[in-house]
């Protein structure tokens, strides 16, 4: 990029023009791509004898069906494995965790190869019939596309994080014809923030995709609600009830999807042959309950009906959904989490309609207000975006009762699931792999950078046997008021100042033990918190386990890269076009 050029895009014109102009083209990209993974998955369903549809319509070859329940999720499983074992570099399916990573370290996201098999991976799982959801492949091929801004130097700061989050956005808003849901999830899940520079052009994805979506291809909205409003003031006490009930299932599932990857490759060591495993043991399931199979639109649609299911049905679908779906993606098909929290939650909301009315006697508004109190509450606990699923119930059916009803659900949901849990399922995954959002963005970025990629090359060394009065004239040199002694084997002895030095024969004997060291994997939010009451030029960094010197950190250069690492994190936060 030449320099006029890179001086033109810092005019605030001409960053609205880029900043739009790559929404427009991101928002359109994304929805169309999301659209086609739409129906590729609904045609495989069909194909493969997954939809409810193509079950009924050749049920009369009662062999083939059964055939199809247990051949395909089984095979579907084992091309999956494969796909990941010997076509991605990553080796494993993608979802939101890695966006939220890319975009709030501003790094990239996973090699395309590895996003592009893992988009493929998905729609395979979930036209196989795989208990996954669609909406979490569905965000990492926004984000995929988006990620493509990388590339362009146009001198427009936070560009590709913002894009990123435009096809994020994008992607949510065709998929339940919610601009506003989308506009919010990029911020409220990926983002984290609501800077004039990203609300705008986010805010032009989403709506590309809504326009794509509704106008251009005319797509179905997820259900219909006709509610004509809640009829008994108690039954707001009954929908926090609700809410904190669906909170506990939300925890419960979620821990069991954490603990079930760890638990599939305990029994089964050869990662490429653990979806096979889960795709039979799904296959064989779905013979008796065909329900548990694919992402279940069809019976989110029915929970909303009086008499739909029976109270045994639901208890035993709401279990195997949850078992399910957590041996499914513990083993490793690619799939995300949303579409079943979803069908859970509002199995669980007409559960718990049907346990107050039926069997507590209760009057009530009837179940389609409870499915989608529970559906959302249990959603927005998993994914950690309450405005969000708000948001979608409004945006859905368009009354207002509904959304108050889901946002009280939705809240005393969120109170309990985070305080038992964490914000959502996507931050503890990425606290797993030593990125921690609990205490904040600012927290989680201190504590991704090294004190050992800190370590000066002024720091003055010495070998324990060398002579106080060299080390001394070394230091007088650079300046430097204390050396750091090593053994012949690398280890730290100790901290040598000049003063200490007169009557002793080397620098081993006057040293004396370091009063702070820290060690390579010490981050700059633990050592910021440690040099409180340091005194010194420097601290030394040593291997935790042998303890060999790597260098030493002044304390100054921890100060400045907190100070950095705060200014542009209040930058962009605040950041305008």
């Amino acid at each position: 990029m030449s320099k006029a050029a890179h001086s033109a895009a810092r005019h605030p014109a001409s960053r609205m023009l880029i900043l739009t102009g790559t929404a427009l083209v991101i928002g359109a990209a994304a929805s169309l791509a999301a659209i086609a993974l739409v129906e590729l998955v609904s045609a495989l369903n069909t194909w493969l004898l997954v939809a409810p549809k193509a079950r009924v319509q050749w049920e009369q070859i009662h062999w083939l069906v059964v055939t199809a329940t247990l051949l395909v999720p089984t095979v579907g499983g084992l091309l999956v494995g494969l796909g990941h074992r010997y076509l991605s570099p990553a080796g494993r399916p993608l979802g939101p965790p890695d966006v939220i990573r890319a975009v709030q370290f501003h790094t990239a996201l996973p090699d395309g190869r590895s996003g592009l098999i893992s988009t493929a991976t998905a729609a395979l799982s979930l036209g196989a019939g795989a208990s996954v959801g669609q909406y979490g492949p569905m965000v990492y091929l926004g984000a995929l596309i988006g990620g493509a801004a990388r590339r362009l130097k146009w001198g427009v700061p936070n560009l590709a994080e913002i894009a990123i989050s435009c096809g994020v956005a994008a992607a949510i808003s065709t998929a339940f014809n919610a601009p506003i849901a989308g506009l919010v999830f990029a911020h409220e899940v990926v983002l984290r923030h609501y800077a004039t520079q990203a609300f705008a052009p986010v805010t032009v994805a989403s709506a590309t995709g809504y326009v794509i979506a509704n106008v251009v291809f005319d797509r179905p909205a997820l259900f219909l609600v006709d509610f004509a409003g809640v009829a008994h003031g108690y039954e707001f006490a009954l929908f926090a009830v609700l809410g904190l009930l669906v909170a506990l299932a939300a925890v419960g599932f979620m821990r069991l999807l954490l603990w079930a990857g760890p638990a599939c490759a305990r029994v089964i060591r050869r990662a490429e042959l653990r979806p096979a495993a889960a795709g039979l043991v799904l296959g064989v399931t779905a013979l008796a309950l065909p329900d548990v199979l694919g992402i279940g639109t069809e019976v989110l649609r029915f929970a909303t009906i009086e008499g739909a299911f029976g109270q045994g049905e639901l208890v035993i679908l709401i279990a195997a959904k949850i078992a399910l779906t957590a041996l499914c993606i513990g083993a490793g098909f690619s799939g995300g989490v949303f579409s079943p929290a979803l069908l859970i939650g509002s199995l669980t909301g007409a559960l718990f309609w049907m346990l107050v009315s039926g069997t507590g006697g209760v009057a009530t508004s009837g179940v389609a207000v409870y499915a989608i109190g529970g559906m959302m509450a249990f959603a927005s606990a998993v994914i950690g975006a309450p405005l969000t699923c708000i948001l979608i119930v409004f945006e859905l059916t368009r009354n207002y009762d509904v959304t108050i009803t889901a946002m009280v659900a939705v809240v005393f949901s969120n109170l309990v699931s985070h305080r038992l849990f964490g914000r959502s399922l996507f931050d503890v995954q990425l606290a797993g792999r030593g990125f921690d959002f609990s205490l904040g963005r600012d927290r989680a970025r201190l504590a991704a950078l090294r004190v050992v990629d800190l370590a000066s090359e002024e720091a003055v060394t010495a070998n324990a046997d060398e002579a106080p009065g060299a080390v001394a004239a070394r230091l007088e040199r650079r300046d430097w008021r204390q050396a750091f002694v090593t053994d012949g084997a690398g280890r730290l002895v100790g901290v040598f100042t000049p003063a200490a030095g007169e009557g002793v024969a080397t620098v081993g004997a006057a040293a004396r033990p370091a009063s702070l060291v820290f060690h390579e994997d010490t981050d700059v939010a633990s050592a910021m918190a440690q040099l409180r009451d340091f005194v010194g030029d420097a601290v030394p960094v040593t291997e935790r386990n042998s303890g060999r010197y790597l260098g030493a950190v002044a304390e100054a250069a921890v100060v400045s890269a907190w100070v950095d690492q705060s200014e542009r994190l209040r930058e962009e936060e605040n950041a305008s076009l």
